[in-house]
């Protein structure tokens, strides 16, 4: 095997005999520039391939002030202020950072004053610009206000976190917007002097391209609002008039700011957001693709960043292909973020770029032994997705000196690089294995594949990690995956597909919300079930509470959430049961923040419950956790919620097995310890044995014809086996 290639490391000018020997231990092909730093001048004798950062969007502080009314803008929503009289001035800036953003007071047309008490749009007020206020006339008392304002974006949201984070000094970039045709012919301008004079560029890494996700700061310079996929940024008065111009209709305020909810993707999307998304989507993949052919032109390739201005370029959606992109990069936080990224069609490769960032809250005197455990445990996670759809390349970024100081870390990326280009080698062009296909059931489908339950990217959060637990853990299981969406299904459900699965809290987009009150959703996905296919629900699946259900498929899910309304009918179903789900669990199951409420149906089986002490096993009492149910011929599980574990990783692969009536086929290019996993390449016949712990464990081995072999692997090992070891 090549021990070179494949792997891309960041540098500065500061940097360059340092950044040789880590590049020749690393077997690294390619170097990169970070946020912040300059390429070394003689770049070129440091690698095959050099990365370089370009930002349509930022940058150019010049042509920023020399434009400014053509900056960025973002809807906001003023503080909710209570009237207690008949004149209420609203401070529309409070709790915002004066730094980023300011009104945009010229524009005042498109702002607009709500009473929230009674969802009434207020005619009778005036702005006051020397004062920041909006002063209302003829408030009703003990009513609450708000203000939607139209602000111009002063500085780059992402430039003012690296700021902070990193105490940077140097100047505070402004933003530019596209939408208006003076800058659209600067940045094409632009784009052709850059290239020209960047002859040692060989792939431009834009960073990214016109509309960064909503980041907003409060007063105190701390994140106030993070949406990743927020469109909010995009609201220049040069697009609305735009899109009224071709759609017929005219947009307002609210409709971004949604009540302060702002479009999240939690929420069902409304028909004027889709619709604005698709415009949005058009006119970035338009002026993308013309700055695209510009650096076709030059000889260089053209690479996305996942993040940043990242808004408009969805990697899923139907337009990504006309960008005509060679390449697309983004962090790797964990599996899920491993087949966001490789999966991505219409690009010739895909490369993760791997955590700890070298940046001072990690790399500072005495942290190494964190350092290389974070590494590892980001390793480990990703490599159950890796060696499932293997991303083409890997990286680092932040700054190489500080990594430098750490030997232990830079040892043991080493090795990893090592492993992932072995793993590259074998399974990069090989399909592996798939018992079943599974699809994630929610209201955006395909356009969110591998990216539902997040907030900001694949951080932690305490209200999606129950639920996020479940693309973690498919991301490593020897399933097919797919994303359907609600017209999905009410256009037919695909005939490959073997089980369905919906999770979420009630309400939101990803549980379905008011999806579930149309007859036809009911219907088809009743039919498909009782035909013999399956179905899982986490959470409140099908949660929307009406004729005294609340669940809509409580009759196919053998289970119900009780919120007051059937208190007085008595629930017997309460006895826990073996099987073949929980065949591997040991101890208690994690259900995470878990559901509260739940009761199984007569004719379910429960098979997991917990009970109250308080209670002592009465009726009326116990919450569900993890109940079964037959459905015509086809299966039901209910789970309460499932974060990322090895336990709840195999307690789900059975469940899937289970649900679709195959689970004497589970059990073929498989391991039987929990904290192993197997991957099978029929056309290599290549197996591959992972442990995804810390420890050394023991396992039973079976080939894709259930032949079994005892196997023991190494902490964080990886074993491959050809077809004649097993014979």
């Amino acid at each position: 095997m090549d021990r070179r290639g494949k792997v891309t490391i960041p540098t500065d000018g500061s940097f360059i005999d340092g950044t040789k020997k880590i590049a020749a231990l690393w077997g690294a092909d390619a170097i990169r520039d970070c946020d912040g730093t300059e390429l070394p001048k003689n770049v070129k004798e440091l690698a095959e391939k050099v990365y370089n950062t370009y930002f349509i969007v930022r940058g150019d502080n010049r042509w920023a002030e020399a434009n400014p009314d053509e900056a960025h803008r973002v809807f906001l929503m003023s503080e909710r202020t209570l009237a207690e009289s008949a004149v209420l001035e609203i401070r529309v800036m409070n709790g915002y950072f004066p730094e980023q953003i300011t009104p945009d007071w010229k524009n005042i047309k498109y702002w607009e004053v709500i009473d929230r008490t009674n969802g009434e749009k207020i005619k009778d007020w005036r702005a006051d610009e020397r004062k920041g206020i909006v002063r209302i006339e003829n408030a009703q008392e003990m009513h609450e206000y708000t203000v939607n304002f139209m602000a111009k974006v002063l500085w780059h949201p992402v430039q003012i976190y690296n700021y902070l984070t990193n105490g940077w000094t140097c100047e505070k970039q402004k933003m530019y917007d596209p939408a208006f045709p003076n800058t659209a012919e600067y940045i094409k301008r632009r784009m052709k002097e850059w290239c020209a004079e960047h002859s040692e560029t060989d792939v431009v890494r834009f960073t990214t391209f016109l509309y960064q996700f909503t980041l907003i700061f409060n007063e105190k310079g701390k994140e106030k609002y993070v949406n990743w996929f927020g469109y909010g940024l995009t609201t220049s008065p040069a697009l609305l008039e735009a899109f009224e111009e071709e759609y017929g209709y005219r947009l307002c305020s609210e409709d971004f700011v949604d009540g302060g909810c702002y479009n999240t993707p939690f929420r069902v999307p409304s028909a004027r957001f889709l619709d604005w998304m698709e415009f949005i989507q058009r006119k970035v993949t338009k002026t993308v693709r013309e700055l695209v052919d510009i650096v076709h032109d030059y000889g260089k390739e053209a690479m996305m960043f996942l993040g940043d201005d990242w808004i408009g370029a969805e990697p899923y959606g139907k337009y990504f292909k006309e960008l005509d992109l060679d390449a697309v990069v983004g962090s790797v936080g964990g599996g899920v973020t491993v087949r966001m990224l490789s999966e991505i069609p219409h690009v010739k490769y895909r490369e993760g770029r791997f955590l700890p960032y070298f940046f001072p809250d990690t790399f500072f005197k005495g942290n190494e032994e964190n350092a290389v455990a974070e590494l590892d445990r980001n390793w480990r996670t990703a490599r159950r997705a890796i060696v499932r759809k293997p991303l083409d390349r890997i990286g680092f970024g932040g700054y190489l000196s500080l990594a430098a100081k750490f030997p232990k870390f830079v040892e043991r990326v080493a090795e990893i690089c090592d492993e992932f280009r072995h793993i590259a080698e074998f399974a990069a062009h090989a399909t592996p294995h798939c018992g079943l296909t599974v699809a994630i059931l929610n209201s955006w489908g395909r356009i969110r594949s591998w990216q539902s339950h997040m907030v900001a990217h694949e951080l932690w959060y305490q209200q999606i990690y129950s639920y996020q637990g479940i693309l973690e853990a498919l991301s490593g299981l020897a399933v097919e995956v797919k994303f359907i969406s609600f017209e999905d299904v009410r256009n037919g459900i695909e005939a490959d597909i073997d089980v369905i699965i919906n999770a979420g809290d009630a309400g939101t987009a990803f549980s379905g919300g008011e999806n579930w009150k149309d007859e036809k959703v009911l219907s088809v996905l009743r039919k498909w079930i009782r035909e013999g296919h399956g179905f899982i629900g986490v959470g409140e699946p099908t949660a929307y509470p009406q004729d005294g259900r609340t669940f809509a498929l409580a009759d196919v899910l053998g289970v119900d959430k009780e919120i007051g309304f059937t208190l007085s009918e008595d629930k017997y179903n309460i006895e826990k049961k073996r099987h073949f789900i929980t065949e591997d669990v040991a101890g208690e199951i994690d259900y995470g923040e878990g559901m509260k409420n739940v009761y199984a149906l007569e004719g379910a089986e429960v098979l997991d419950i917990e009970f109250s002490e308080r209670c002592k096993r009465n009726v009326n009492v116990g919450e569900v956790k993890l109940a079964i149910n037959g459905y015509g011929k086809g299966r039901s599980v209910y789970i309460a919620g499932l974060p990322y574990s090895a336990q709840n990783a195999r307690l789900l692969y059975r469940a899937i097995y289970w649900s679709a009536g195959k689970e004497e086929e589970m059990k073929r290019a498989y391991s039987s310890n929990p904290f192993t996993e197997c991957t099978y390449y029929p056309e290599t016949e290549k197996y591959v044995l992972v442990n995804n712990s810390a420890e050394t464990q023991k396992t039973i081995f079976y080939d894709i014809h259930g032949l079994k072999k005892d196997m023991t692997l190494l902490p964080g090992g990886i074993f491959w086996i050809e077809k004649k070891e097993v014979n």
